[in-house]
């Protein structure tokens, strides 16, 4: 269970790699929730709200955006947990 309100989705195209290599969602949460190669180059603002990385072979994107408690703008404080809410989406490098 996330600490911080939000949804998460994973494309199409990561479903089936996980799916044709039957490794469990949760196993690739893991590594997204345990990603820390944050540099001044792929991340210049210190949000750490992108991240890229090799799975079994496959580069994969994740993003973070920050949305009001209706997901229907950009949350206002993307700081302040009781107004936002956190969209984290996981998808293959050619699916962007």
């Amino acid at each position: 269970e996330p600490s911080v309100p939000g949804q998460r989705f994973i494309t199409a195209g990561v479903v089936h790699l996980l799916h044709q290599l039957d490794i469990p969602t949760e196993t690739l949460i893991r590594r997204v929730a345990q990603y820390d190669h944050f540099t001044e180059h792929n991340d210049p603002h210190a949000q750490h709200d992108f991240g890229a990385f090799e799975f079994h072979g496959h580069q994969l994107f994740w993003k973070l955006d920050c949305y009001d408690q209706d997901y229907g703008f950009g949350s206002d404080d993307p700081t302040d947990l009781s107004r936002t809410r956190r969209v984290l989406t996981i998808m293959l490098a050619e699916e962007w």
